[in-house]
């Protein structure tokens, strides 16, 4: 008789964003009549940059020859492509890499869901509140979360770290202690970050208690402040007690295309041991993943060209002039807004007696724009709301103009 992970039953309702897209297609149709306006996923709106499509049809044109033609890509990715993420990405900041500690990957989104394969069950978990839901799903589907407390809307072995207004959205050291720190940065929902001096103090911090930071670093594209660091690496220590995970989906348009990567140093090892996290990750990734495609990472490697680096420049400029747009729009309008400068995220406190859900139905209903509940990405998030930069420059003025007259 087979038996199924009951683990999955624990989990409340469905994913975040596919409760919300459920919602929004039964009002759609329900309402054929009304545009309705998406500020909600974190999904892109421009096309791909040129030079990577010019790469993709160069890749492609590969395929249909004997001579370049490619199958299976090596298990840590491509050598071009990871050549080309350490002599941009890291060598700049100072940052020393060997090619074998870069692992590539079809998104970030997977590798943060994947890596609990490599860590025992009863590790215990700390996670900034709010956070992406991801990280704390993938933990419970493991059983490594203990019991949802549906009063509490929080897991019972999860560490939950607040970040709020309060605190200026800086989470603080736990009195309990953990194993597994995740920390995203510039953070989603928040769309805030660690300055050099906050982010060092947790390397310290997970230094001193034996404990590795799952640093997800998917938004360091955005980062427009001289003081908040791109990579954890350029904080001392931080190769023994850190792994980086990063993606092409927001700095370079891929959601629909899937490229991202992972760093493990080998100088991080299991505590009292000479185990590298890296052959872990290694054996992980070589048994149950067999590569992103070939064309698509020779998009990857386009992304650093002269020319890739301008225009992708462009357009993260371009979504970081909507989330202007967002949040000067509503903080005139005497909404309290976060985030929006180092991150395509705003973080709004909802009106008066509003709960976050409760506010989601109202945009939805009486101005016809989707955005995400903060209470979906834990319970700090309770009162809060997340809209994305990601739109089109119209469609965002639109969507805040109709907010506004609310």
């Amino acid at each position: 008789m087979f038996k199924i992970n009951d683990n999955f039953l624990k989990l409340p309702g469905s994913y975040l964003f596919s409760t919300i897209a459920r919602k929004v297609s039964e009002y759609k149709a329900a309402n054929p009549d009304r545009e309705v306006i998406s500020l909600g996923i974190g999904d892109v709106t421009q096309p791909l940059a040129p030079a990577v499509i010019r790469a993709l049809h160069g890749a492609v044109d590969e395929m249909a020859a004997v001579e370049t033609f490619h199958g299976y890509s090596p298990d840590l990715g491509y050598e071009f492509l990871r050549t080309a993420i350490r002599d941009n990405d890291y060598k700049p900041r100072g940052v020393e890499l060997s090619l074998d500690e870069i692992f590539i990957s079809d998104g970030a989104k997977s590798d943060c869901g994947n890596i609990v394969d490599i860590f025992a069950t009863d590790n215990v978990i700390a996670v900034t509140d709010p956070v992406y839901p991801v990280y704390v799903d993938s933990n419970a589907m493991a059983g490594k979360t203990g019991d949802y407390d549906k009063a509490k809307e929080a897991w019972t072995d999860v560490i939950y770290m607040p970040c709020t207004a309060q605190n200026g959205f800086v989470p603080e050291f736990p009195s309990r202690t953990p194993d597994i720190i995740y920390i995203c940065c510039p953070n989603n929902p928040t769309g805030t970050t660690l300055n050099k001096d906050q982010l060092q103090a947790w390397v310290d911090y997970a230094i001193e208690k034996q404990a590795v930071i799952l640093y997800d670093a998917a938004y360091e594209a955005y980062i427009s402040e001289a003081d908040v660091p791109h990579s954890i690496y350029e904080c001392d220590g931080a190769k023994t007690c850190a792994i980086e995970m990063r993606s092409f989906s927001k700095n370079a348009g891929f959601t629909g295309t899937r490229l991202g990567f992972t760093v493990i140093p080998k100088e991080l090892t299991a505590p009292d041991s000479d185990v590298m996290v890296n052959s872990l990750w290694a054996r992980r990734h070589g048994t149950k993943f067999n590569g992103a495609p070939y064309i698509i990472q020779r998009a990857g490697e386009a992304v650093y060209s002269a020319e890739g680096k301008a225009q992708t420049k462009e357009q993260i400029a371009y979504y970081m002039k909507n989330a202007a747009t967002i949040r000067e729009g509503l903080a005139g309008a005497g909404y309290e807004v976060y985030g929006g400068v180092n991150a395509p995220y705003i973080w709004l406190k909802t009106p008066e007696g509003l709960s976050s859900w409760d506010f989601f139905d109202k945009l939805l209903t009486e101005a016809n724009v989707v955005g995400t509940p903060g209470a979906g990405f834990g319970p700090s998030g309770e009162g809060y709301f997340r809209l994305t930069a990601f739109g089109t420059a119209e469609k965002t003025a639109e969507a805040i103009s109709r907010i506004v007259r609310l």
